[in-house]
């Protein structure tokens, strides 16, 4: 069935302040979890905004969430209208003819809309450091931007999102259950997945124990949840902020290192494609920590080139766990895809242990090239 016969699409518009009868619309990008659609005002073709239905089996507190999301883009519009950087921008949500920030339809589904960003484009994959760098520079600024809100003005919109305790918890259940017989099936990957429990569990103990800074992060730091300037290729934006929310940079730094050095896609099925492009890890890095060096301590930057692994494998894990549950969770384009990615997944973090010394050198030398720079004197 296509999507635009599953929603009253344009009844759900109609309830938002967009200050038109006529519009278009059609399905717009390619996320796992939400539908999206690009919605065009007839009478004044560049004004455009994008809605989206909220998956509420994925995001439990629909309300939370969207507080959340207006406290944050409220908070960039105002730091960034004081000149703190004149090309970067954030997404205005647009309420509700009721002034909600959300609108649930008549079969329970919730909806929200926001402006769009003329004159962006976004990838799936990085062709260049130019843009692994821009990549570095918009989560970093997104995370220095937001240092200031105080962390329990934000709800968890998914708990336990990058817990891996809790990750490890349910990969176990779906083996004990094996609920669609996939289990004799995956038993190179369960293997893998073991073989690096411990390690994993190291890094998130120290979360566990508050031995790093709790911050505010975006947690979903795929390359496509940027922004480009279509002429300049510069970042203007950071988009997708339903998992905005308290976190560790690890999250951050480590999930955007995972889709932005990966010489393949993140669900490639020929896995003599993958490889750890160093390059395009030192671009990363050295955008990301030109923000943020000023915030970190050095426990986060001894162990932020594992967070690369950390977030690399725990994604593996999720969709190994999903597709023994039977693919319950993500979006899927055949039988085996959740398998698939999980594969690719593997593979990439096998890639970036044979660099782990190189790539902790790079986070190493950058963070301590910026401290000197910030040092009286220099």
């Amino acid at each position: 069935m296509h999507p635009l016969s599953v929603y009253p699409v344009e009844k759900i518009i109609s309830t938002f302040r967009i200050g038109a009868d006529t519009f278009s619309y059609h399905p717009f990008g390619s996320g796992h979890i939400n539908d999206t659609y690009l919605v065009e005002v007839n009478t004044s073709p560049s004004d455009k905004y994008l809605l989206q239905r909220i998956n509420h089996q994925v995001f439990k507190d629909v309300e939370g969430l969207m507080q959340n999301m207006q406290l944050v883009t409220s908070h960039l519009r105002q730091k960034l209208s004081h000149g703190q950087d004149g090309h970067f921008t954030t997404v205005t949500l647009i309420p509700t003819l009721g002034g909600k920030w959300h609108h649930q339809d008549e079969k329970g589904n919730y909806w929200r809309m926001q402006t769009f960003i003329p004159n962006s484009i976004s990838y799936d994959t990085v062709s260049s450091e130019h843009q692994a760098f821009q990549a570095g520079y918009a989560f970093g600024k997104f995370q220095l931007l937001l240092r200031d809100i105080p962390i329990e003005n934000l709800k968890e919109s998914i708990p336990d999102f990058h817990n891996m305790e809790y990750r490890f918890r349910n990969f176990a259940s779906a083996l004990e259950k094996d609920p669609v017989g996939r289990k004799a099936s995956v038993k190179d990957e369960v293997h893998f997945a073991l073989d690096r429990k411990q390690s994993m569990l190291d890094l998130y103990a120290h979360v566990k124990k508050q031995e790093v800074p709790l911050r505010i992060t975006h947690n979903d730091t795929k390359f496509n949840n940027v922004l480009l300037d279509q002429d300049s290729q510069q970042a203007i934006c950071v988009i997708d902020l339903d998992t905005v929310m308290p976190g560790v940079v690890w999250y951050d730094f480590g999930d955007s290192v995972r889709t932005i050095i990966n010489t393949a896609e993140e669900d490639e099925a020929t896995l003599d494609k993958i490889e750890v492009n160093l390059s395009l890890f030192d671009a990363f890095t050295r955008g990301y920590l030109q923000e943020t060096s000023s915030l970190l301590t050095d426990l986060e930057v001894e162990q932020m080139a594992f967070s690369s692994h950390y977030m690399t494998f725990i994604m593996g894990l999720r969709f190994l766990t999903d597709y023994l549950e039977g693919d319950v969770y993500y979006k899927t384009k055949h039988l085996h895809h959740n398998l698939q990615r999980a594969k690719a997944q593997f593979n990439l973090v096998s890639k970036m242990e044979a660099q782990a010394e190189k790539m902790k050198d790079i986070v190493r030398q950058t963070h301590k090239r910026n401290i000197n720079h910030l040092l009286p004197g220099k």
